[in-house]
Order: C-alpha cells, then sequence, then structure tokens
C-alpha cells in the first residue's frame, strides 16, 4: 500500500535523508534544536548531480512519488551512483544512467520498487523518471532524463506508465550538451553508447550557501564637545 498522508511520507523521507553523509555531517556539526521544534521535512529536496561534462540540479517530489524518491535517495546514500556511466543517449529521446560502471559491469541493486507512474506527473522536458523492464514494477537504481515531451511514456487506462519522480531545475544545458554527443555501440548495448564515457561523478545535496556577511556596525557619532564654563571673575 502507498503511503497517503504528508506525516507517513515525511516519515519515510526523513529515513533516506539521514542517510545521506553529507547531510549526516552538517546536521552532527550544527546546534541540536529543541526538542520541543521537530524541524519539518523537505518533500522536495534538491540533489546536485556532478557529472564528467558539468553539474546540475534535481527537485525530486516526494508528494506524489514517495516510494521512487525514498528508493533513489538511498541509492544517493550510498554512493551507488559515483563513477556510473551514461550509457543511453538518445537525441530529442532521453539520456539515461545510473546502472554500469565504466567497464560495463552492471552495479548490484535493491529490490524493485512499485510502479508510481499514475501520479499525476508527466514526462515532460527536464523530468526525472526510474527505468525499467517490461515488468511495470521492474524499476530498481537506472532513471532517465526527459530531453523533451515524452507524454507516450505515460500510463494509459491500459497499461503502465514510467514514472517520473522529479525534475532539473538548473543546468539543463549540461544535458542538452550530453544529447549531442556522437553514440555506437558499446560493452553490452548495440547502439546510443557515447563514444567518450560520461560519468556521474557524485549526487548529493548542493553545497550551502555561506550567510552574506552581516553589515559593519555604525560607529556612533562622537559626542558634541562641551564648552566649559566661563572663569569666573576676578576676586577684587
Amino acid at each position: 500500500m502507498l503511503p497517503r498522508s504528508r506525516s507517513a511520507i515525511s516519515a519515510l523521507l526523513l529515513g533516506a535523508l539521514a542517510a545521506l553523509p553529507v547531510l549526516a555531517a552538517e546536521q552532527a556539526a550544527a546546534p541540536a534544536p529543541p526538542a520541543t521544534a521537530a524541524a519539518p521535512v523537505d518533500l522536495h529536496p534538491r540533489l546536485l548531480v556532478e557529472t564528467t561534462r558539468g553539474n546540475f540540479v534535481l527537485e525530486l517530489d516526494a508528494e506524489r512519488a514517495p516510494l521512487t524518491v525514498v528508493n533513489f535517495m538511498k541509492y544517493v546514500a550510498d554512493g551507488h551512483y559515483a563513477g556510473t556511466i551514461f550509457h543511453r543517449v538518445i537525441p530529442g529521446f532521453v539520456v539515461q544512467g545510473g546502472g554500469y560502471r565504466e567497464d560495463y559491469s552492471e552495479r548490484k541493486t535493491r529490490a524493485p520498487v512499485p510502479n508510481e507512474s499514475g501520479n499525476g506527473l508527466s514526462n515532460r522536458r527536464g523530468t526525472i523518471g526510474l527505468a525499467r523492464q517490461g515488468d511495470p514494477h521492474s524499476g530498481t537504481a537506472q532513471w532517465y532524463i526527459n530531453l523533451v515531451d515524452n507524454t507516450g511514456l505515460d500510463p494509459l487506462p491500459s497499461r503502465w506508465g514510467y514514472a517520473v519522480f522529479g525534475r532539473v531545475v538548473q543546468g539543463f544545458e549540461v544535458l542538452d550538451g550530453i544529447s549531442l554527443t556522437p553514440t555506437g555501440p558499446g560493452g553490452p548495448f548495440p547502439a546510443d553508447v557515447p563514444r567518450e564515457k560520461i560519468l556521474v561523478t557524485r549526487i548529493g545535496p548542493p553545497p550551502v550557501e555561506p550567510p552574506a556577511p552581516a553589515a559593519a556596525p555604525t560607529a556612533p557619532a562622537a559626542p558634541a564637545a562641551e564648552t566649559p564654563p566661563p572663569a569666573p571673575p576676578p576676586q577684587s
């Protein structure tokens, strides 16, 4: 059964967020909040994807695709995606990655997650979806990003679709650039593999922007000089 309430989604996401090494380190360094003031869980977390062709930022949607987002965040926390390649690049369609190392060996995965393609999110340009095989509930770690509107991947009353679970909010020009790279056969794939390997080097929380320095306090105005009282008249 899919989690329906906001509190249930938050609990699932909190477990995945707590596993992120960078976030955990930041939390350890920060002062603990009061016990009565629980910090709200961000249901639209952002992640920085660093690649050998540049970086882009994802914003995930845990309200619409809670199981898929938590699944993805767990792979991120495990470091699963570091060193994986974009193994499928099709201009005018998608770029796909998350499953294979440079030598085309496949990364081990956990059990698949239920298909959440009926969540109302469409396969539009800039969205990220969970790749799968013919079985609609076979999605694990591989993901794809839509280079154009691919509404043919959305569900229909007669069939399952491909679950969208977020979107690119910064750096889409990096993906457009990747889509133009020459491709051909590679490893076990007969086509659509970049001839020059393009790697994901890291996925994690974006760096925290330091707060702007506070303005220097204005020095108080010097007090007005006091006029000494007039000297008393000489006594006769």
